[in-house]
């Protein structure tokens, strides 16, 4: 009401405040920040998935690695020619850098002489822990240690290109290896033998005198072929020979 007693004008009505900017996304509703962030999601899961399913390769400076085996040989030097059948097998020893006698020895210290198995089939296994089929082939070589290891048969696996005696050990502890297990620290066996592909198998007789080489990782089968064929006449494990052996990188049937 006015001063002069007349009611006063109603105030006008106050119009609804204006709706805020609506925000207009890249796509729909979803900002480029958002966006950014689930192809990060998408792309750390997918490289997830790629680093769990692919073969493994061997890392400097790491230990063992989950076995994911693969079927062809590790090739870690160029393919040349070894040695051959009806060589006589190079013992497990070396000059060192001083001049003095040095001779390949177990995970414990304790020497491995091939002069020592006179009378056995000696299988050279030269192999890795980070080698994929060496790593397939395990179970077949603790087969074969467990059938024919009181019939004739000594498996030597030579451990190339490790970084430590204990990475070795922990993986014979792990899968229950029996068999001897030597470390080639300076790969100078390895070198003597001149593998270039691991697994590499040497199969030397009784006589000393090599029986076959396999470059490349043994079935089950065909490795009960070359050591049954292989083993010393008399033997209890087969109808063994110790005459000539099978064709080159054929096993015996």
């Amino acid at each position: 009401m006015t001063a002069e007693g007349t009611p006063a004008d109603p105030e006008p009505p106050q119009a609804d405040p204006a709706p805020p900017p609506g925000r207009r996304g890249v796509v729909g509703p979803f900002s480029a920040r958002q966006l950014l962030l689930a192809g990060g999601v998408v792309a750390a899961v997918a490289v997830a998935l790629v680093l769990l399913t692919r073969p493994i390769a061997p890392a400097p400076g790491t230990g063992i690695p989950t076995a994911l085996p693969g079927a062809t040989p590790y090739l870690v030097g160029s393919p040349s020619t070894g040695l051959q059948v009806g060589q006589l097998a190079p013992e497990l020893a070396w000059t060192g850098p001083d001049g003095s006698p040095v001779q390949l020895t177990d995970l414990d210290g304790n020497p491995v002489a091939l002069a020592d198995l006179r009378g056995k089939l000696v299988w050279l296994n030269f192999w890795a822990t980070w080698c994929p089929p060496c790593q397939g082939e395990t179970p077949v070589l603790r087969d074969m240690d467990e059938v024919y290891g009181d019939r004739g048969l000594e498996i030597i696996a030579v451990a190339v290109q490790e970084t430590s005696v204990d990475n070795v050990r922990d993986y014979a502890d792990r899968y229950e290896l029996r068999y001897t297990i030597a470390f080639d620290a300076s790969a100078d066996v390895f070198n003597l033998y001149r593998v270039y592909a691991l697994p590499t198998q040497v199969f030397v007789g009784p006589d000393g005198v090599i029986r076959q080489v396999v470059n490349g990782p043994l079935t089950d089968a065909t490795a009960r072929g070359w050591i049954e064929s292989l083993l010393p006449t008399g033997s209890p494990g087969g109808p063994g020979t110790s005459g000539d052996p099978a064709p080159s990188g054929q096993p015996p049937s």
